[in-house]
């Protein structure tokens, strides 16, 4: 283990944003990260888990701690019958892990395609699109155990998979070192049912299609949005979407539809609560795409997405995510949270710093 100083961070997320670390490691062996935990420990040091940096807003001082950048790799396949189990390394890249599932004709999470990352943020915040969550494939998660100094299996009962949720999120004591999947072995997709997905494809709710045609759908849905990182496409340039769709209560449900001049898209999401589109809120709240007219703004792609548009600072792109945040509380009355990790800064003006692990 060789850390590097004074590292810049901004060149390693894709917002762009942000000052460097005080030290910085790559880590491609367990062993190193062992060594990496306790080095920091040892020096009374934060230490910040860095994957490919695309779900993170990192503050303009940067990172006063020691961050280690998640490069373990690996691919091991089994076959049982007509089902894969697959372990995965946590450095190894997202996408490119999707398009080999896809290619073998494994059945389960292509509908996640296009999301930049590696495989280790997945289970993090049980990234989800188009109707599929990748807590519906895993198995099992190894992780390193800060708490105890050893490393641990997590089985996917046991790690609180929920929306946009796990044990892993914002909690430093775990930091995941790879994932197990079982994967059914078919050509097909699983039953499709995002409603966006069913219409570009021409097929019926319910409807499978070739998980190859599928993946095709989804990458060319997410460019359209800039959500597909494009060195060609300044609206790219963000942390994917800013904000998490709310989920509320019945009464919080007819409060906005009393205040909307239209019925707001809403989905179930189980013991009378329900899932709001954050998207549709934002832009009714007064927030289209394109809005801002300053170095942060809103996509002109994605009502959800904060872009950098150039040499915008990390304060510039809270202060902006901030704005849109109490506009949607003063029109609506929901609050709306951030789905990115933020490192070094902070989001709610409490004064409490996230920083954990990103993608």
């Amino acid at each position: 283990m060789d850390p590097r100083a004074g590292v810049p961070l901004a060149p390693l997320t894709t917002l762009r944003v942000g000052g460097p670390a005080r030290r910085m490691v790559d880590i491609e062996r367990e062993d190193d990260l062992v060594a990496a935990v306790r080095d920091a420990d040892v020096r009374g040091e934060p230490l910040f888990v860095l994957g490919e940096g695309s779900n993170v807003v990192v503050g303009d001082g940067g990172f006063p701690g020691l961050v280690v950048r998640m490069a373990i790799p690996g691919i091991e396949i089994r076959r049982d019958g007509d089902r894969m189990t697959v372990d995965v390394g946590a450095g190894e890249d997202w996408d490119a892990f999707v398009a080999r599932c896809v290619g073998e004709g494994w059945r389960g999470v292509e509908c996640l395609s296009g999301i930049p990352g590696r495989v280790g943020a997945t289970p993090i915040q049980n990234v989800g699109a188009y109707g599929q969550e990748v807590s519906e494939s895993i198995v099992s998660v190894r992780a390193f155990d800060r708490t105890a100094g050893e490393f641990r299996t997590i089985d996917a009962a046991a790690c609180g998979f929920g929306y946009r949720a796990s044990i892993f999120k914002r909690n430093d004591r775990w930091i995941a070192t790879g994932v197990r999947f079982s994967f059914e072995a078919a050509p097909d997709s699983a039953p499709l049912r995002y409603a966006e997905l069913v219409r570009a494809l021409g097929v019926g709710e319910g409807d499978r299609a070739p998980s190859v045609v599928v993946r095709q759908a989804i990458v060319a849905l997410r460019r359209a949005k800039g959500m597909v990182l494009s060195a060609d496409d300044p609206e790219s340039v963000s942390a994917g979407s800013f904000f998490v769709n709310p989920v509320v209560d019945a009464a919080a449900l007819a409060r906005v539809e009393g205040l909307a001049a239209e019925r707001p898209p809403r989905f179930e999401a189980g013991d009378g609560r329900y899932k709001l589109a954050a998207a549709w809120l934002v832009e009714r709240a007064g927030f289209p795409k394109g809005w801002g007219t300053g170095r942060a703004g809103v996509s002109r792609k994605h009502a959800l997405a904060l872009v950098n548009r150039g040499g915008a600072t990390a304060r510039e792109i809270i202060a902006c995510a901030r704005t849109i945040r109490d506009g949607v509380r003063s029109r609506f009355g929901v609050a709306l949270e951030p789905e990115p990790v933020f490192v070094g800064c902070t989001w709610d003006e409490s004064g409490e710093e996230q920083a954990r692990q990103g993608q």
